[in-house]
């Protein structure tokens, strides 16, 4: 049975599902929060130490300022009605992505929530904001040149977002949409990935135990026989 401790989400179609509902995107992001705190309390049921979240990705500034501002305060009331929460439930957060870009009482939110969080153990929630895989990749090579490095396997990945963190065993994406979106693509390498045609306001506990299970029969072999 295949050990897990890293899940990665490409949390797609959240506006969608608001349209569908007869109402706006903005309501189909607010229902999304809520499937991510279910989400979050599963993982802990299945002792699994690190979920990434895939939040607000580097071309999701390209969407209208309204839905931009709505996420901006969305993200920030959450954390301003949770932090507490967060901290008593021994659930550490973890931003990946460059936050420079966002508004100043935004990043003030999570380099808080990061703060009161540090020491907690029972599980680290990686949320990937203003978040690409081709901006991370740039990143550490800059960071490999500065420091006159080599380049090399080991150095790039001391170098990315998510250098002290196990890679994913899973990628799961909603949404019915069949492609990574620039999201961790070194780490995602030998990643059991999982395509779900429902939105993410649709995703449940049992839909993603039903993929924890499937991804324990899973004979991984790693390129041998």
């Amino acid at each position: 049975m295949n050990h897990l401790k890293h899940v990665a989400i490409i949390m797609d179609g959240n506006g969608r599902w608001g349209l569908k509902k007869k109402k706006s995107r903005n309501f189909g992001h607010e229902k999304g929060i809520e499937v991510v705190q279910k989400i979050i309390e599963t993982s802990i049921e299945e002792n699994i130490k690190y979920l990434t979240l895939y939040a607000f990705s580097t071309e999701n500034w390209k969407r209208p300022i309204k839905e931009i501002n709505f996420l901006m305060n969305l993200l920030s009331s959450y954390f301003d009605n949770n932090i507490q929460k967060l901290v008593e439930k021994k659930i550490k957060i973890k931003v990946i992505g460059n936050i420079n870009k966002f508004p100043k009482f935004v990043k003030k939110k999570l380099i808080l929530v990061q703060k009161k969080t540090k020491q907690n153990k029972l599980i680290q929630v990686n949320l990937a904001l203003n978040y690409g895989f081709k901006d991370e990749i740039i990143r550490s090579f800059k960071i490999i040149n500065k420091k006159s490095l080599k380049v090399n396997k080991i150095n790039i990945k001391k170098n990315l977002y998510t250098k002290n963190i196990t890679d994913p065993e899973i990628l799961i994406r909603t949404g019915g949409t069949n492609r990574l979106s620039n999201f961790l693509l070194w780490q995602i390498a030998y990643s059991e990935i999982f395509f779900v045609k429902k939105l993410w306001p649709d995703f449940n506990k049992k839909d993603f135990k039903f993929i924890i299970n499937q991804y324990k029969k899973i004979n991984r072999k790693f390129g041998a026989i």
